[in-house]
């Protein structure tokens, strides 16, 4: 059970700049966490999540009101607060044991050396990575990297945990495995005094559902918005929690919410898209006549496989990747990192040459790249001197060069505006956010009229808001076109919400296709839709089902039609 106020804000606003130049970020804040609580702090960007935290940790103080631990105002950072930032912070030229030391010896330094690195090893040992006390953190996968700021946050063994978006920058799997050791860690152990109390910055629904008690949620005007309370009994597991109805109705009250005060009204745009011709479209009498018998095969993938030369010698990384699409299907591929999911992508737009058998698309060998495969990357490679219309005319320039001057405008345009940059099309690219460059990407990639749109991880580094809203986006700009599309993910919410079919990969080297998943929901979809579907938690179970499974290394049971 958790007790009295251990932290607290009362009044608190804060704000950065002077004048008309001035921003207030957090506004009349009035906040308790409860001693031995898990709190989670649920927001998108912009809305003052790290600011709030930064005034819990002392780092920062408020403009007016005030902040307490334990009743009594905070003056600056201590050790009964210890704070994980979504950056590792940790000193490259130190070792993992020697960047855990540092927090064990300001905090312990009249205790023995050896007493010191016992608890050093105690600490490294509870984030699972004991096996890499002398590695450097460039020699550490990013999950690795952030298992060590844990780690030193732990060896303070503060009263607090104060926890700014510490995944969010993690694949799935280790993200997973993550949420499960703060858990573990909340619940402590007698040694380090019982149960801790947690803050827990995130923008992922799922994450805070699954790990805290209560969710306080900030809204873009930098308030508290709507409390939920998190009624699940513990411990709670990720598929599980499939089939509990309390889980499934505060997921989508909590979705909606965040839908409704965060997700502003699209631009529609009213431009006309022009009739005219790609450079690489069949002559019309030659593409009726292949209609019929290419329609079904459109893209053929035969044996393809990847092998990489290595000085022990040749590696494996995807092996007869088997798979047919038809024309204007949309299929996600999904898998853990390094399944070779990216590979197939790069192979597909003819960046990554085949080491095996074949890639034909509509009844052509793809062996290098053309705009007729268009890719929309997780970073999306702009010229940062053009403008957002300039960036998205250098393809429509090349692909439409029978259009007029002014046909191609309009090209360039409709898809702008689809994307919604109606108002921001004559802006540099240096000068927009993360998620309007990438709206520039898919718009340049939809200009283009490929044949096939591949897209790999294109929300990744996105906050949970923005990546909801461009997945609408490209979700209504393809239901125009129908264009054939391959998207790989690690999202399995992703997944399903865009694809016809999700097609699961096992883990590398050698990674092969393990489950082709037919997902049958109506379109057009939304994200509304989706969470109120009587069939979509099915997907979502055999989706997570799958990748637990491959997640400790087992072959992946049949699924149920195979099975039949």
């Amino acid at each position: 059970m958790t007790g009295m106020s251990i932290l607290s804000l009362n009044g608190v606003s804060k704000g950065y700049g002077e004048g008309a130049a001035r921003a207030e970020v957090l506004k009349d804040i009035d906040l308790e966490v409860r001693d031995g609580e898990f709190l989670a702090i649920l927001g998108f960007s912009g809305t003052g999540k790290t600011t709030l935290i930064n005034l819990l940790a002392g780092l920062e103080h408020p403009d007016s009101g005030e902040a307490r631990f334990r009743g009594a105002p905070i003056a600056g950072p201590g050790p009964e607060r210890g704070l994980v930032f979504q950056s590792y912070s940790l000193m490259p030229w130190l070792t993992v044991e020697r960047n855990v030391a540092l927090a064990v010896d300001a905090v312990h330094g009249r205790s023995s050396r050896a007493e010191r690195r016992a608890l050093v090893r105690r600490y490294v040992g509870m984030v699972g990575l004991g096996h890499a006390l002398d590695r450097r953190p460039a020699e550490l996968s990013g999950g690795m990297r952030q298992r060590v700021s844990v780690a030193r946050a732990l060896a303070m063994n503060p009263e607090v945990l104060l926890l700014d978006e510490p995944l969010s920058a993690l694949d799935a799997l280790t993200r997973a495995n993550l949420q499960d050791e703060i858990e573990r860690i909340w619940e402590g152990s007698a040694e380090d005094g019982g149960r801790k109390t947690v803050v827990l910055i995130t923008n992922d629904v799922d994450e805070a559902i699954l790990l805290a008690d209560r969710i306080v949620t900030l809204t873009p005007e930098g308030r508290l918005g709507t409390e939920f309370a998190v009624p699940l009994a513990r411990p709670r597991d990720r598929t599980a929690v499939n089939h509990d109805a309390d889980y499934k109705r505060l997921r989508a009250r909590v979705t909606q919410y965040l839908m409704d005060i965060g997700i502003a009204a699209k631009a529609g745009g009213t431009r006309r898209l022009p009739d005219v011709t790609p450079l690489h479209a069949l002559p019309r009498a030659y593409a009726e006549a292949a209609k019929a018998h290419s329609d079904e095969r459109y893209l053929h993938y035969s044996k393809l496989s990847k092998i990489y030369p290595t000085p022990k010698g040749p590696l494996t990384v995807v092996e007869e990747f088997d798979l047919t699409l038809a024309r204007g299907e949309f299929v996600s591929l999904i898998g853990h990192s390094g399944c070779g999911k990216s590979t197939v992508l790069t192979m597909t737009a003819g960046l990554n040459e085949i080491s095996e058998g074949a890639i034909v698309l509509d009844g052509k060998h793809v062996t290098d790249a053309d705009p007729e495969r268009a890719v929309v990357f997780q970073s999306p490679s702009l010229f940062p001197w053009l403008t957002a219309r300039e960036n998205v005319a250098v393809g429509v320039d090349r692909v439409y060069p029978r259009a007029s001057r002014a046909e191609r405008g309009d090209v360039v345009d409709h898809y702008l505006e689809r994307v919604g940059l109606a108002d921001a099309m004559n802006k540099p690219a240096a000068e927009l956010s993360n998620g309007m460059k990438q709206r520039v990407g898919i718009a340049r990639a939809f200009a283009l009229s490929p044949k096939l749109l591949l897209l790999d991880e294109p929300f990744g580094m996105l906050d949970s808001l923005t990546r909801w809203e461009l997945q609408e986006v490209l979700m209504e700009v393809w239901s125009r076109t129908r264009v054939t599309t391959v998207c790989v993910t690690h999202d399995v919410d992703e997944a399903i919400l865009l694809a016809d079919r999700v097609v699961m990969m096992t883990n590398g080297p050698r990674a092969r296709i393990g489950r082709i998943m037919e997902v049958d929901l109506p379109r057009p979809r939304s994200r509304k839709a989706l969470l109120e579907h009587p069939d979509y938690y099915g997907y979502r179970e055999e989706l997570l089902g799958f990748l637990a499974e491959y997640e400790h290394g087992h072959a992946a049971k049949p699924s149920k039609k195979e099975a039949a």
